[in-house]
C-alpha cells in the first residue's frame, strides 16, 4: 500500500505564492505517476497537476496553467507543488495521489489509486 501526506496549505492573500509538498511511503514502486487534484466545497474534483515518476514529463491542468511548477525527488518519494499569483477561486481542498493499475487518462481521478488526506488552501481577497 502507497501511503501519502500533503502539507504546506494555509491562508494566503490573493497574489501570494504558496508551495505544497507530498510524502509518499509503503510500495510506491508501482506508481507510474503521482499528481495532484483540488476540490472546493460544492464542486467536482479538479486536476491540478501530474509528474510522471521515471521520466519527469509534466501535466497541468487547464485552470492553473502558467502559475504551477510541479517537481519531484525519486530518491526521497517526494513531490512538490509551486502555486503562483494565488486567486480566491483556488480555494480548496489540494491532494495528492498516486496512479493504481488502471489508467483513463492522466487528468483523471480514475486513474489514480492512493490518495492523501488533504491540504486547506484559503486564498482571501
Amino acid at each position: 500500500q502507497v501511503q501519502l501526506v500533503e502539507s504546506g496549505g494555509g491562508l494566503v492573500q490573493a497574489g501570494d505564492s504558496l508551495s505544497l509538498s507530498c510524502a509518499a511511503s509503503g510500495r510506491t514502486g508501482s506508481a507510474y505517476a503521482m499528481g495532484w487534484f483540488r476540490q472546493a466545497p460544492g464542486k467536482e474534483r479538479e486536476f491540478v497537476a501530474a509528474i510522471w515518476w521515471s521520466s519527469g514529463i509534466t501535466n497541468y491542468g487547464a485552470s492553473l496553467r502558467g502559475r504551477l511548477t510541479i517537481s519531484r525527488d525519486n530518491a526521497n518519494d517526494t513531490m512538490s507543488l509551486e502555486i503562483d499569483s494565488l486567486k480566491p477561486e483556488d480555494t480548496a481542498v489540494y491532494y495528492c495521489a498516486a496512479t493504481g493499475p488502471k489508467y483513463f487518462g492522466i487528468s483523471d481521478s480514475n486513474s489514480y489509486a492512493y490518495w492523501g488526506q488533504g491540504t486547506q488552501v484559503t486564498v482571501s481577497s
